[in-house]
């Protein structure tokens, strides 16, 4: 009865002119009901190809034959490119139907819902679920939106959004709950580790010290709340001089707003947080500095030690097709973990590379960013290890992320941001920090916030964003279950919807700059990020902007 009352209720709030607006179909250039197969119901027979898909899924109302079920490893739908599909510059609107797990069932990316982009020109667009983890030892972005478009455009320069508290480096960059946090490390003897919240331009807001150590290393979103990971960072591992604190960290706490955190727990014989991850429905946890240490939450302040891969360190984590991999400064392996036992997935590149250090999940693949060679590589199985290029002459690969179709990584000893721009083609976009008299300057860690591309920073303790093209996020963690999402250009502004209410809209922006025509196919389930790991139905393309009641009703 709860949802036949709902339609009558929004029967009653949607204009007539709405509803005629559904049956006549106006500016529809694509509709995929997903209902048992992958037809285009709109005039333009824009059918798709099925490559392993589950077009008998179970759908809205429970029932087979309902939606298509993607299984996120290699499963997505294939539309060859048309003229009725070359948007251009006009306005246009993408919705769909989308169903997806939650921490529960967590073992990958979530993925894109549906894209056409092409990488070599920077153009076309992509409708996402952006979950980043292995952000080095953060856990980024949860379960967000994001829309972007684009056609080779980038800023010239980086905003710098100042320096949260008397920041050394920012440890940490998380979304949650519609803000971006930061965790630092301060170093004074007087001084420790903050969480900060972003207020716009350069303002910080100071949730408070979870600890008397000098840094909050870790971040990440776990059953729908916030954690941090504490620790005694050793500065001279960055050559510079040591923290005259003399608090040992180790510890995870949460969040419980203003500057108040809940004490969730020591992990035995650990001084420093390396890594928070979520796999699983469980929170993982690792040790930055010997003994090697991986832990699993339990609640309340209890936590159960695990195995470490032979006794190395584990240090960033990121959930990868069904497993947790992690990264090691012991050796420049990285190793997956199945919920039980770890395996070695081999030495990544040379003998000269000695660690590992961040990952990031893109056009399905898993990367990962090495020292001492500077070189991004990407995983293609156990001991097999394709080497994607080198950030100009850097010799570390930190934080790297997916933004608006291309993957972003940040560098030492230079504190440069690259983007790969194909097989070892990395093209540098900026340096962060310019502290002088330092060995080492870090582009630590990323965040993906507001539509733009956020990165901390070591010496200088700054925050930095930049945009690519331009984009929308829905910046709070969505649920588990059914959604509908939508996206529309409209009129120099781009609006994200989810469940027929707007939620973000860009700054306005010259509309004719944006023409986003492409011959390459417009894919379902895949894109930039990953293949999609969920269920999608009533998937519609129109080539006009559609209105906020327009999008209420496609959302009944």
């Amino acid at each position: 009865m709860k949802g036949k009352c709902a339609v009558t209720l929004l029967a009653l709030v949607i204009p007539a002119t709405c509803a005629s607006f559904l049956s006549d179909d106006k500016g529809l250039v694509a509709h995929w009901k997903l209902a048992g197969d992958c037809q285009d119901y709109s005039t333009n027979r824009n059918h798709a190809r099925n490559h392993g898909a589950d077009l008998a899924a179970t759908g809205l109302d429970g029932k087979p034959n309902g939606a298509a079920r993607f299984d996120g490893r290699s499963s997505w739908l294939e539309v060859p490119g048309s003229p009725s599909l070359r948007l251009g510059a006009g306005d246009y609107s993408v919705a769909a139907w989308v169903h997806i797990s939650g921490d529960a069932e967590l073992d990958d990316a979530y993925g894109d819902i549906v894209s056409q982009y092409d990488p070599a020109t920077r153009r076309g667009f992509s409708l996402s679920i952006t979950h980043n983890s292995g952000v080095t030892t953060n856990q980024s972005n949860t379960r967000n939106i994001h829309f972007g478009i684009d056609n080779g455009q980038i800023e010239a320069e980086w905003t710098d959004h100042g320096r949260p508290g008397d920041a050394v480096l920012i440890f940490a960059l998380a979304v949650h709950d519609g803000q971006l946090y930061a965790g630092t490390c301060e170093s004074g003897r007087d001084q420790s580790g903050h969480v900060y919240r972003f207020d716009g331009d350069s303002k910080w807001i100071d949730c408070g010290s979870p600890n008397r150590c000098n840094s909050v290393s870790s971040l990440a979103v776990y059953g729908g709340q916030l954690y941090a990971g504490v620790s005694k960072y050793r500065l001279g591992g960055s050559a510079l001089a040591e923290s005259e604190n003399p608090n040992l960290g180790g510890k995870v706490y949460r969040y419980a707003g203003g500057q108040r955190w809940e004490d969730c727990g020591q992990l035995p014989d650990t001084e420093a947080i390396g890594g928070l991850v979520v796999f699983g429905g469980k929170l993982y946890a690792s040790s930055l500095y010997k003994p090697a240490g991986f832990f699993r939450y339990k609640g309340g302040r209890e936590w159960t030690s695990l195995p470490t891969p032979g006794g190395k360190r584990v240090e960033a984590m990121c959930v990868f097709n069904g497993q947790l991999f992690a990264s090691s400064y012991d050796e420049a392996h990285i190793y997956r973990y199945d919920g039980t036992a770890w395996t070695d997935c081999g030495q990544v590149g040379p003998a000269e590379n000695t660690q590992t250090y961040s990952f990031a999940i893109h056009e399905g693949g898993l990367y990962v960013g090495t020292w001492r060679t500077g070189r991004v590589f990407r995983y293609r199985g156990d001991n097999d290890w394709e080497d994607t290029g080198r950030l100009g002459e850097e010799l570390e690969v930190m934080g790297m992320l997916v933004h608006n179709g291309k993957l972003y990584a940040g560098s030492l000893p230079l504190a440069e941001v690259y983007r790969f721009d194909g097989p070892a083609h990395w093209t540098k976009v900026g340096r962060l920090d310019h502290t002088p008299d330092v060995t080492y300057r870090r582009a630590w860690t990323m965040a993906q916030f507001q539509g733009r591309l956020f990165c901390g920073t070591l010496p200088s303790g700054h925050v930095l964003s930049i945009e690519a093209g331009r984009n929308i996020t829905y910046d709070r963690e969505l649920t588990a279950g059914w959604h509908h999402v939508a996206a529309t250009k409209r009129r120099g502004n781009l609006t994200l919807y989810v469940d027929g209410k707007p939620v973000a809209t860009s700054k306005g922006f010259e509309p004719d700059s944006y023409d986003i025509s492409l011959d390459q196919p417009l894919k379902i389930g895949f894109g930039p990020n990953d293949y999609f790991r969920g269920s999608l139905r009533d998937v519609r393309v129109y080539n006009r902007g559609l209105d906020d009641r327009e999008v209420l009703y496609l959302a009944r």
